[in-house]
Formats: structure tokens, sequence, C-alpha cells
């Protein structure tokens, strides 16, 4: 089985009806609730081994997602960020320039993407104390925060795809494209 599961969360597999829906707004960021679905986020990014999870893939239609970047085996050439929380998140800017790499999903364990995605954009969002971030992000910060936006959006990377032949099996991108840590 290629999902990962524990007390707390199963990750929404490819095909579940709520990865199909625009997520809500949240409306009281310091709330317990919302302080407890961030803390629950963070764990399940964590062992999941991901750079980044939104609501919606354990199961809250909220427009929340984490991202950490970390090198990993999955991306070995990722920069190091801290875990943090993205809430009501917006794109205010993206640069005309696009660029096209590899991507793979907590909820499309099996699969990676020929993906592209802006390499700039300048963003707006509520962080997990209620203070308002305005950032420029470039690379693959940016491409996380496009990937998990989809989420919040109904939409995987799969949806942006321009051609199915950008689609591999995660077996095979390892065998042809994997970078030892």
């Amino acid at each position: 089985m290629n999902q990962a599961k524990n007390n707390t969360y199963t990750i929404a597999q490819l095909g579940h009806a709520v990865l199909r829906l625009r997520a809500l707004e949240v409306e009281n960021i310091l709330s317990d609730d919302c302080q407890q679905l961030i803390d629950k986020m963070m764990l399940a990014v964590s062992e999941a081994g991901g750079v980044g999870i939104a609501a919606p893939q354990i199961h809250h239609s909220l427009r929340i997602f984490i991202m950490c970047s970390k090198p990993n085996v999955r991306y070995p050439d990722a920069p190091l960020m801290p875990p943090t929380a993205i809430i009501n998140p917006e794109i205010l800017h993206y640069s005309s320039e696009k660029v096209k790499d590899w991507e793979g999903c907590l909820s499309v364990p099996s699969m990676r993407g020929l993906v592209p995605r802006h390499s700039q954009i300048t963003v707006r969002y509520f962080d997990q104390q209620g203070h308002e971030q305005q950032k420029e992000l470039t690379g693959f910060i940016a491409r996380i925060f496009q990937h998990e936006l989809d989420h919040l959006n109904g939409l995987t990377f799969i949806d942006q795809l321009e051609s199915t032949k950008d689609l591999i099996s995660e077996f095979e991108w390892y065998q042809q494209f994997a970078k030892t840590l």
C-alpha cells in the first residue's frame, strides 16, 4: 500500500474527491482547530518525507499548506528552509519565464511529471501567527509554492503537464534521473 498513514492522518490519493475541491479560506488562523491542523500537517509532511503538503491532502479542504524544502532522496538539490505554514495564499505576480522540472506528489506516489512552472513569483499569505507576509520566491521554492497552491485550487501536477509524454513512473525516474545524496 502506498499511503502514508498513522493515527492522525491519511494522505489522500489521486482520485479522492477532496483533491478536486477549491479549498475554503481560513477564517481564524489563531483558533485551536487551525493551529492543531497546522501541527498535524507539519507531522504529516515530515513523516512522509515531502517538501510540502496541502491541507486537502490530509482531507481538510482549507487554504493552508506547509513548505519545508530540504535535500532528500526525492529532491537531493533542494535548498534548506524551515517548515513554514502558508495560509490563505495568493500569487500577486508571475515571471514570464517558465522552467520545466520534475515533480512528484505525496498524493500521486508512483508518478513523476516534467512540469512547467513560473521561475519567479511574488506571493502574499498569512503565517501561523496571523501576520501577513509578502515575498518574492524563485527556483525550487517558487515551484513548491505553485505546486501546493494548485492543491488548494483542486489541481495536481498532472493537470499542469503539457503532454502525457512528460509523465514517468517513480521507479523509472529513479533509474534514469535520480542523484545520490
